[in-house]
């Protein structure tokens, strides 16, 4: 369920490291691009995409890089416990991401209720990926939960 929190920012900053400590926290491998499919049937992503997405011109599958793409990024995810308050997180994560790396991010959702609910991809410049986590881990670290599995 989507929690509605109402606090200063400092509370909202400690809440969401708090959130961050407790998340599991997973790097995926690799290099990761989108691949483009004309719109009409659904097309047979590789087994091991993340995502399959669609506009009215196109389908968007985001899957292991094969080489050449013009965007190709680094991914990490978030598992959140089921009775944590993680609203307000892509935005706050995203924010420190930009102020320390300079970039913006792409979070893809996903839901799995065995695993606590709502879950996130995050999508960083490739280049970007040993930075982020390192950051997302200092973060996580300066929260009272220790830091994320």
């Amino acid at each position: 369920m989507v929690s509605i929190s109402h606090e200063s920012p400092h509370e909202t900053r400690a809440r969401l490291r708090g959130v961050l400590a407790d998340a599991d926290f997973e790097v995926l491998p690799g290099s990761w691009a989108y691949h483009e499919y004309p719109a009409g049937p659904v097309p047979q992503p590789s087994a091991e995409a993340l995502a399959l997405v669609r506009d009215a011109q196109s389908w968007s599958v985001l899957e292991p890089a094969r080489g050449g793409e013009a965007e190709v990024f680094g991914v990490f995810a978030f598992h959140f416990p089921s009775a944590s308050d993680n609203s307000g997180f892509v935005g706050w994560l995203a924010g420190e991401l930009k102020e320390r790396l300079g970039t913006g991010v792409a979070v893809l959702c996903g839901y799995n209720s065995a695993r606590g609910g709502i879950y996130d991809y995050w999508l960083v410049p490739a280049q970007l990926l040993g930075e982020a986590q390192a950051h997302v881990r200092s973060l996580a670290a300066g929260a009272d939960g220790g830091g994320p599995s």
